[in-house]
């Protein structure tokens, strides 16, 4: 498997104005006034007062709390899976606060022609304490392992289970709306190749992948199915119910860098295509961020972005983007530099400009290496990249929206020695600083939103301890939680991060045993979070007293968060408690305009020299638009006020003219063309005769400048047409 490098294409998806945002705000605003400026020192419950300066290692300076081990205890549930050798299990929980847990254990094996499989189905409803054997419920099917069990994040109860009939050598899909109290029987027309994919904001519309790579859509919640696209390599939900997806004409997903990014916001009855040559994609909030081959796109307009090398794999259709959910505009990716270095690098303002990660707090470089190779002291987050690569990398970076400004990541400091067994970093401020929290790669999980992190080290030895920390990963305690240790596999929590209760499950001698123990936290915290538990904290802030400071994309955001010091409760009921607050405009609120570009270091757009003393004109929705500009074009979704405020006015010239820079193709199951096509295809080729000259000329010319660049990243921007497709640089 080989390393290559790719550029990525930020994509902005049309968004609404966040006015209702702000509006939404003011109540939570006029409540902050009061709470805001309490200077009360860090509370903790009776008795469990946690010292600080720990370095995040569990050093002396951690106390943990007394009757640590008796307390968890009373709230340590243990149970034992019996199954055949080298079975397998998978847990999942089934909404948030309801208590029900399911379990698929499976045993399968190639016997000669015939393949024997078998699983059983198991439910819980008190947090795991007990288990009752449903398998009845679904008729002895046999469920399949990987992508078996789909849970709704909506916590509605809904329930997918994708099954094999080996009766009919078809597929089943078993439905429940009770917590998997009940589930009801439907056939499926194709051999799921993924797992059912919920619509975040309806759950009763579901998107799978067959495995002959057709795109299946359901809208009555897995009852019936219909085909909406073939050829499909990579299908995600985005926001207001599109559907973005890769395809490929040849109906391959091995050629990758020569596929096509679609859009559909209408399940499947027109679709648009947004790029071409790209290689894989990820949604980040209102945008898209797509790896591409070259600079070619089209669909909605765009900007740069990142122009550095991108890190993905020959195989598999992942790269290693990561969108930090706790912190709005952060993400994080990892480049190949020219002297062949891989490194993460992070942006904070939604891909506007990136940076490499700050140096974390206790991390060891020699002096050698951090003189003679700066490079090499860097931190380096791993992400789906390791993961593919078989690194010793249990889990991908960790964050919750709910947890405001945390993460959790698997990260190396220094040569390729440290690469073998990374270190467990945190961050508490989205990214900008970090501290090395566990040594070892960890299993993690967040719990209380971010009121308790918990962890698991990741082994091929017996365990039986977890370790939690109540401070956002300075200090860690451990508690044993069995006497008779085992083959630790994973662990999960209920969906949301609120709850305070965590499943681990393992085997004991050979794959026969199956435990699952599930630990409570809850009685360890005595009392409940008070407004005097939390404090004022400013994101993206960098201690600077200018006007400008924590400013994102025009507005400051001002939350509420608990004090490292304050161990207690928040609750499920806790909500993030935020002020918005508009910034004035700036240079970094703009993106350079058509015809523009910004020098290396420098903030200012300046026109291009092939593009002095010539009118603007560019094919704008089949008409010629004249553009009167002073280099600057607002990036989309910024709300900033007042300030830098630069000229920009569009003029129609009333010619008409042609352009692939906007193509919606509206298709039906069968692709049949409109009674218009011949009329329209006949006038298309003779206004092509008669402007061909002209048309070459000012494509050319005005529109592209004269010059061809190798590779752009292009920010899409809605509905507008292509004006700033064709930017030069």
């Amino acid at each position: 498997m080989t390393l290559a490098s790719r550029m990525i294409l930020s994509l902005g998806l049309l968004s609404s104005a966040l006015g209702s945002a702000l509006q939404r705000e003011e109540k939570d605003a006029r409540r902050l006034q009061t709470e805001f400026g309490n200077d009360e020192g860090p509370r903790t419950s009776e008795g469990s007062l946690l010292s600080k300066g720990s370095s995040g290692l569990n050093e002396k300076t951690c106390t943990a709390p007394p009757g640590l081990e008796a307390t968890l205890r009373e709230d340590t549930h243990s149970f034992m899976f019996k199954v055949k050798t080298m079975s397998s299990l998978s847990l999942a929980w089934v909404g948030d606060a309801s208590g029900v847990l399911l379990v698929l254990t499976t045993f399968q094996v190639p016997l000669f022609m015939v393949h024997f499989a078998q699983s059983n189905l198991y439910r819980s409803k008190d947090h795991g304490k007990t288990f009752q054997d449903v398998t009845h419920l679904i008729n002895h099917t046999f469920i399949h392992t990987d992508f078996g069990i789909a849970i709704s994040p909506d916590h509605s109860g809904k329930v997918m289970l994708t099954g094999d009939v080996s009766e009919t050598r078809g597929f089943r899909l078993f439905r429940s709306r009770d917590f998997g109290l009940t589930f009801d029987p439907v056939d499926l027309p194709f051999e799921p190749l993924i797992q059912m994919l919920y619509n975040p904001g309806d759950c009763n519309i579901i998107l799978t992948l067959s495995v002959m790579l057709d795109l299946w859509l359901s809208e009555d919640f897995g009852a019936t199915w219909r085909k909406i696209h073939d050829s499909v390599c990579l299908v995600r939900w985005g926001q207001k119910n599109s559907i973005y997806f890769t395809t490929n004409h040849n109906r391959s997903c091995n050629d990758r860098g020569s596929l096509e990014l679609r859009k559909t916001a209408d399940y499947g009855r027109s679709f648009q295509t947004i790029a071409t040559r790209v290689y894989s994609f990820v949604l980040g909030g209102r945008f898209v961020f797509a790896s591409i081959m070259t600079g070619t796109t089209t669909g909605e307009p765009s900007s740069p972005s990142l122009w550095n090398g991108h890190l993905y794999t020959t195989t598999g259709s992942e790269t290693d983007f990561t969108a930090i959910t706790s912190l709005r505009g952060v993400y994080m990716t990892s480049v190949l530099t020219e002297d062949g270095v891989v490194e993460t690098v992070v942006t904070f303002d939604q891909g506007a400009k990136w940076q490499v990660l700050r140096s974390p707090q206790s991390s060891q470089c020699d002096s050698e290496t951090s003189t003679n190779r700066p490079k090499r002291c860097r931190l380096h987050i791993h992400a789906s990249y390791s993961t593919t690569m078989k690194m010793n990398v249990p889990m991908l970076p960790l964050s919750q929206p709910n947890a405001v400004g945390l993460v959790l990541a698997h990260g190396s400091v220094g040569d390729s020695e440290s690469v073998l067994s990374p270190d467990v970093y945190v961050s508490d401020d989205g990214g900008y600083s970090w501290l090395l929290a566990l040594k070892g790669p960890h299993h993690y999980a967040i719990l209380d939103s971010g009121g308790l992190l918990v962890a698991v080290e990741h082994t091929n030895v017996p365990v039986n301890q977890i370790k939690f920390s109540t401070d956002e990963g300075q200090c860690w305690h451990a508690y044993n939680f069995t006497s008779d240790p085992f083959h630790f596999v994973s662990m999960d929590s209920e969906p949301g991060s609120r709850s305070m209760n965590v499943s681990l499950w393992g085997y004991r001698t050979g794959f026969t045993k199956w435990v699952v123990i599930t630990v409570d936290f809850r009685k360890l915290f005595t009392q409940d979070c008070t407004d005097a538990d939390y404090v004022q904290w400013l994101a993206h802030s960098t201690e600077s007293t200018g006007p400008g400071d924590g400013c994102v994309l025009g507005y400051k955001e001002t939350f509420l968060r608990l004090r490292k010091g304050s161990v207690c409760w928040n609750g499920r009921d806790y909500s993030v408690t935020k002020r918005l607050s508009p910034c004035p405009c700036t240079l970094d609120d703009y993106h350079c305009d058509f015809g523009y570009y910004r020098p290396e270091n420098s903030s200012e757009c300046v026109e291009q020299e092939e593009m002095k003393r010539r009118p603007l004109e560019f094919c704008l929705n089949g008409t010629v638009e004249q553009l009167r500009t002073s280099g600057y074009r607002k990036i989309p979704g910024d709300q900033c006020e007042g300030g830098f405020q630069p000229e920009r006015k569009e003029t129609a010239l009333s010619r008409i003219c042609i352009s692939d820079f906007l193509r919606t193709d509206s298709l039906t199951p069968h692709h049949q063309s409109s009674p218009n096509t011949a009329v329209i295809v006949t006038v298309v080729i003779a206004i092509l005769l008669m402007s061909a000259v002209m048309g070459v000329w000012l494509v050319k010319k005005y529109v592209c400048g004269g010059t061809v660049p190798r590779a752009q990243i292009l920010c899409y921007e809605g509905t507008r047409g292509g004006e700033q497709n064709r930017r030069g640089r």
